[in-house]
This record gives C-alpha cells, sequence and structure tokens, in this order.
C-alpha cells in the first residue's frame, strides 16, 4: 500500500520524539497508531465509505499501489473518530478478490503494535474497500529512496527492531491459532507512524500455516517482490517462515546502503541489491557500500555484528537462516552496543570515522559459516582498543543534574497535575503522578495534551541527587529515561520520566492479565542488558533494589530498570563496611551484604536470581507466609529436576512453556542467588544465557 510522502523536515521533526512512550495527538481526530486499537474488524456500509471519502474526492488520495487508490478520511471507530487509510480496490487492478479476502482474513485476528491494524472492510456489490489505520509518516521505502530524508544510524536501527518485532509476531502466532508468513516483506511494506515506530502492512499475499509445522506447500503460482524475493522458495515452491527472513535481510541491506533491492544504477550484471553487496565485500569494499549519511555514526564491531547478522539472512539454505527472534535479540544487542559506544565517545570527545575506514574487515569465511558457533552478540566485559581511554566511574556522576535534563518549575508541575491530585496517582507508593507536557518545548499542559510523563516527588534531597546523578548520566533502552527535574522549591524535590503506560513486571506477575512464558523471557532479556550495562567499567552502578516493581514496561512491553535511589558508584561501592546502612526490600536483597556491609555487582545479580525465580513461580519473594523463609530458600530443593520444577511452576502459564528452557532458567537463578557471592555469574553471563535461553522458544 503506498502512503503519501511527507516532506523530510515534517518526518525529522517527529523522530526527536522516537524514544518517548506517552500518548500523542495529531489532530483532535486521532490518528490510531498512537493506540492499540480495542475494536474488531468490522463491516462498514458503503455510505460511510461514501461520507469519509466525499465520494472519493480525488483530493483525499494519499497514495495508490497495485489494488488501487487510497484516501485519507475520517471515520467511526467504535466511540472515537479516528483517521484512516481507506484502500479501495481498482477494477483494472490484477489484485482482486482473493488477495482482498486474504487480506481481511489476516488482520481481523491480528493485534500488534509493530502490525498496521484493519479497522474494517467494505464489500458492496462490486466495491471491495479496506480501511486501515492511518500512518502519518508513510513508508521506509518513500524515507530511504524518494525523500532522502536524513535518517541516524540509530533512528534504521529502531525502524528495523521494530518491523523485526511484528515479523516475529506473525511468525509464533502470538495470540492467535496459527503462525503467518507475510511473503512481500520489502520497504513499501514498512509504514511509519507519526513518532517514527515502524509497522508491516500490506497482507494481500500472507499465508497462514500451523506454528508447529516449519513450512507449507504453495499449490499457485509463486509470488512476492523481485529484489526480496527468496531464491529457494523460487526453486523448490516451497514457503517457509525463512523465506520472510530473506527479504528482511534484504531490507536490512537496504537501510545500511540506502540502495533499493534492484538498483538500476549499480552494474547492469549487479543491479540485485544482494549481489552487488556481497560482491563487495568480498572484495574488501565493505566501507563502500555503507550509506555515506551514516558512514561516521557506526562503530566496527556494531557494523560487523549487523552484516553477520545479514549474511546468516541471506543464506541460500532455509534451514541454516535464524529466526525472526533472533534477528529482533540480535538487533537489539546491536542498538545496546552502539549506544554505549555513541555514549563513551561523547564523554571522550573522540570521533569514530577516522579510526573505523581502515577497521573493517569481514568477518573470514569460517566465522560466517552456519556450520560455525555463531552466537548472538552481547557486549563482552572490557573495553574496546579503538575507542581511546574509558573515563573513571568516580568523574562520570556528580550531585548535581545534569545540564541535558529540562530543569521544570515546580508550580509549572503542581498546576498540571492539579496540586499532585489522586486522579492523577500513578501505581500505589503515593509519590508518582501522572503529567503533560507539549512535545517540542516540554511546558507542562493540560490532561490528555501533549504527551504522557511521570513525575515523582522524591523522599528527600539524597534521593533526588542520587537519581538525578546517575540517571543523567547514563543512557540505554532498558533504563528508564529522566526527561527532568525540579528544585526550585524549598524541601520540594521533584524527577521528570518517561511514562511508561504498561506500569511495571509487578503489576503484571500478580496483578492483571498474565504473561506468556515468551514474553516472561524478553522482560527478563531486557533487564540483564540494564544490569550488565551499568554494571560495566565504563559505568560502575549497583542499582542495589532490583525488584519487579522496579522493572517498567513501555506500551511494547520492553523492559525498563527504573528507581535508582538506592544506587551506588564508583568509589562509594568500596567504602561500604558493616556499619553503613543496609537498603534493598526484604526477600531481594542480597544475604551476604547484609551480613557484611560489602556492596558488590554480585549483590544485583542476587536480586536479580529472586525476579527469574518470582517470574518462574509467579510467588511472592518472600514465599509462603506459613514458612519463616524467603522464596530462594524455598524454592531451592524443586529446581534441581525438571520434574519437581514442573510442579512449582506458575500456574497462570497453563503449562505453555518449554520445560527445557524453564529448567535452564531455574538452574541460572540458583547459580545468581548462590551464598557465596563468588559462585555467581556475571550480569553479562547472565545475559547471554538468557539469550541463549530465549532462542530454544523458536
Amino acid at each position: 500500500m503506498k502512503q503519501p510522502l511527507q516532506s523530510a523536515f515534517a518526518f525529522t521533526s517527529t523522530m526527536i520524539m522516537f524514544d518517548a512512550t506517552g500518548p500523542m495527538k495529531e489532530s483532535q481526530a486521532s490518528t490510531s497508531s498512537s493506540m492499540e486499537s480495542s475494536q474488531p474488524c468490522r463491516q462498514f456500509e458503503f455510505p460511510e465509505i461514501l461520507l469519509a471519502t466525499n465520494n472519493f474526492d480525488e483530493s483525499l488520495v494519499i497514495g495508490n499501489g497495485g489494488f488501487g487508490n487510497v484516501y485519507k478520511g475520517n471515520i467511526l471507530n467504535g466511540s472515537s473518530v479516528v483517521i484512516a487509510a481507506i484502500k479501495r480496490l481498482d477494477p483494472e487492478s490484477t489484485q482482486g478478490a482473493v488477495e482482498f479476502w486474504a487480506e481481511v482474513e489476516m488482520l481481523s485476528k491480528l493485534r500488534h503494535c509493530h502490525l498496521v491494524s484493519l479497522f474494517g472492510y467494505c464489500n458492496y456489490e462490486k466495491e471491495m474497500i479496506l480501511i486501515y489505520e492511518y500512518m502519518p509518516n508513510g513508508t521506509l521505502e518513500d524515507h530511504l529512496h524518494k525523500l532522502g530524508t536524513p535518517l541516524s544510524w540509530l533512528q534504521r536501527l529502531k525502524i528495523c527492531i521494530g518491523a523485526a518485532r511484528g515479523l516475529d509476531y506473525l511468525h509464533t502466532g502470538t495470540g492467535i491459532e496459527s503462525g503467518v508468513i507475510h511473503r512481500d516483506v520489502k520497504s513499501s511494506n514498512i509504514l511509519l507512524n507519526e513518532s517514527g515506530a515502524a509497522k508491516i502492512s500490506d497482507f494481500g499475499l500472507s499465508k497462514i500455516g500451523p506454528t508447529n509445522q516449519p513450512s507449507t506447500y504453495v499449490n499457485t503460482l509463486v509470488k512476492g517482490t523481485f529484489g526480496y524475493f527468496d531464491p529457494n522458495y523460487f526453486t523448490t515452491g516451497r514457503l517457509t517462515r525463512k523465506s520472510d527472513v530473506y527479504a528482511f535481510g534484504v531490507v536490512l541491506l537496504e537501510v545500511l546502503c540506502r540502495k533499493r533491492a534492484v538498483d538500476r544504477s549499480l552494474d547492469e550484471e549487479q543491479c540485485g541489491l544482494v549481489t552487488w553487496a556481497q560482491d563487495s565485500v568480498k572484495e574488501g569494499k565493505l566501507k563502500n557500500i555503507i550509506d555515506s549519511d551514516i558512514r561516521g555514526q557506526i562503530s566496527t564491531k556494531c557494523l560487523k555484528e549487523f552484516i553477520r547478522m545479514v549474511d546468516r539472512c541471506l543464506l541460500g539454505n532455509p534451514k541454516q537462516r535464524p529466526t525472526m527472534a533472533e534477528v529482533v535479540v540480535s538487533l537489539d544487542s546491536i542498538l545496546t552496543l552502539q549506544e554505549k559506544t555513541n555514549n563513551s565517545l561523547q564523554t571522550s570527545g573522540k570521533t569514530l570515522y577516522e579510526r573505523m575506514l581502515d577497521l573493517l574487515p569481514f568477518p573470514s569465511n569460517e566465522e560466517n559459516s552456519a556450520h560455525g558457533d555463531v552466537k548472538l552478540s552481547s557486549d563482552k566485559k572490557g573495553k574496546s582498543p579503538n575507542f581511546g581511554d574509558t573515563i573513571k566511574a568516580d568523574n562520570k556522576y556528580s550531585s548535581n543534574p545534569s545540564p541535558n535534563l529540562k530543569a521544570f518549575k515546580f508550580a509549572d508541575l503542581q498546576r498540571a497535575t492539579k496540586n499532585f491530585s489522586q486522579d492523577f496517582l500513578l501505581g500505589d507508593n503515593g509519590v508518582m503522578f501522572l503529567c503533560w507536557v507539549d512535545k517540542f518545548t516540554s511546558v507542562p499542559s493540560t490532561k490528555g495534551v501533549g504527551i504522557a510523563v511521570a513525575v515523582k516527588r522524591c523522599q528527600g534531597l539524597q534521593e533526588y541527587e542520587t537519581v538525578a546523578g546517575v540517571l543523567g548520566s547514563l543512557a540505554h533502552p532498558n533504563i528508564i529515561s529522566l526527561l527532568g527535574h525540579s528544585n526550585d522549591k524549598p524541601h520540594e524535590y521533584l524527577l521528570v520520566y518517561e511514562y511508561m503506560e504498561k506500569r511495571n513486571l509487578d503489576h503484571f506477575l500478580f496483578e492483571d492479565a498474565p504473561l506468556s512464558w515468551g514474553r516472561r523471557l524478553i522482560i527478563l532479556i531486557g533487564v540483564a542488558r540494564a544490569l550488565a550495562y551499568i554494571h560495566s567499567s565504563s559505568y560502575q552502578v549497583i542499582h542495589r533494589n532490583v525488584k519487579p516493581s522496579n522493572i517498567f514496561l513501555d506500551q511494547d512491553f520492553n523492559a525498563k530498570l527504573g528507581d535508582f535511589g538506592f544506587a551506588k558508584f564508583g568509589s562509594e561501592i568500596h567504602k561500604l563496611d558493616a556499619t553503613t546502612r543496609v537498603m534493598g526490600t526484604i526477600g531481594y536483597v542480597d544475604p551476604s551484604y547484609v551480613k557484611t556491609g560489602h556492596l558488590t555487582m554480585k549483590s544485583d545479580v542476587y536480586s536479580f536470581g529472586v525476579v527469574l525465580l518470582v517470574t518462574l513461580t509467579g510467588d511472592g519473594a518472600w514465599g509462603s507466609p506459613n514458612y519463616q523463609l524467603n522464596l530462594a530458600e524455598l524454592a531451592g530443593p524443586f529446581l534441581t529436576s525438571r520434574s519437581k520444577l514442573d510442579k512449582i511452576m506458575d500456574p497462570r502459564l497453563q503449562k505453555d512453556y518449554q520445560l527445557k528452557g524453564a529448567f535452564k532458567c531455574a538452574a541460572l537463578a540458583l547459580r545468581c542467588v548462590a551464598t557465596d557471592s563468588k559462585d555467581r555469574p556475571s550480569s553479562e553471563e547472565v545475559l547471554q544465557r538468557l539469550e541463549r535461553i530465549y532462542a530454544l522458544t523458536k
């Protein structure tokens, strides 16, 4: 489906809000991409369509494709008026009823934040019309090849991650009985909402197949788009999920090189992007294929990991290609690696481009062999010699808020929350309040106008200074973002955070609808990434209060570690002794820390081990009130065999989990809660093992 070509300036301004998670409004008729549509797909009456499109007024056409024209119009979705993209079948189109009903069948069953939602359809006489949520920023193809929009490397990675998550959802069948093979993955079918988030669209060629079967056979003509087409599918007619993985590998190359999948500007014999890129790499010309706009932004290690993953996606044998779940984990890891590199460069004042050009050897054939041990990369301990000396942690943090943080006035935040009214209260601790600010100026606004943020009233100056000092210096996708602060009123200290729509892990483990096994693992991986990041030699931060209620979840259930009020960093870690007041939460606090007063990174690992146990069992950290034992002590005897473990797994999972993976999680949890901290794994090892466990679920 074609989308309107928005101006590059408009797109870039919205991309500034890429990490914001609060609701956004385009107009009184809101764009549905800022919310998850809870309304089922419905059949629209033809007069409704005529009214919405002003009798198919040509001035409302926002795009056209093989199916027909697409119109922009306001429609009623439930009780709300929303902007919709209305696609009308052209009688002369090569597509028809088969593609129309395939699209209706697919999207009426699917609901995911990275899939374009289908509001409904209209089938009236010869008219076949599809009504979608409106995506104001058009397609990835538009911005890469038509508008020349300045997209940073981080923005491109985030778009790829969103699209990959949408495809992973399709393949795994989460929320539906059958998995879906898209069969037409390409940049023109990746749409971008108002905040730049990616959504997969156009399901006219898709096929449904049982998730427990690796492939399906297609008796009809092989279909797809030249340049993205899986050669194995073309040769054998055998359609698998790995055909989508191949096409997504082409999209990844497209994003890196900013060249079309079929580019006539290349050599006549190499007009296919894949062939051209692979030949360039073999000739040692890797640096020449990177889009010149982003060459200076990509770290050497990040580029090598990205190319290695692309190479695996494009392997000739589908069985040797990664699953989309593996692609998501790998892209997340690459994003984290790049952001850590960026932070290091910002603090050292060094540039990357000069060091990068001569340091881009493509991985050897052995490294790229599908028979080799290709690992989902996580940042290793230590520093890369290419990035210069690391600034000591003692110099990174101070009691003064970072100058990058917005300084709010207490009176403004007080007015925006109606004097911290209970109506704006978030959670049950009585200190966090919902507030709205203008998305461009950050000036506090009235309820429902602008973007949502969370305002916390600190318990004192120490908490305020600790959080402002630490979080103001940290930037990571799995750590909650501190946006601003306020200290202009005596004895009132406020911190302004990004708003997390799904509250926290504690809420879902004990109160709300249960989380699936796969989603629990993804959340745990996110927290492990955050811990590995803050424990690294570059940051040396100990959180000291890791627990489910401090693991926040955004609208996509991405985990973000928050509440750094107890954190210790740098030389403070080593100054603690038995006379220092122990801080933490009963059931999660490290017993050796309580006993000796000595705090180490392994204290956070212990707490995370308890979080692992709580996630596995669905039980509280203090275990049963009938026993004077915490969960770590109580569950220990049940974690040593699979049959015993099965008896204490969270019943809300309804046994819908892989016992092998759960047992590996239990074994990891046992190591994390070992009495002697020396026997516990590092947070980096925890992350690597969880990524491997997650790979087992696919």
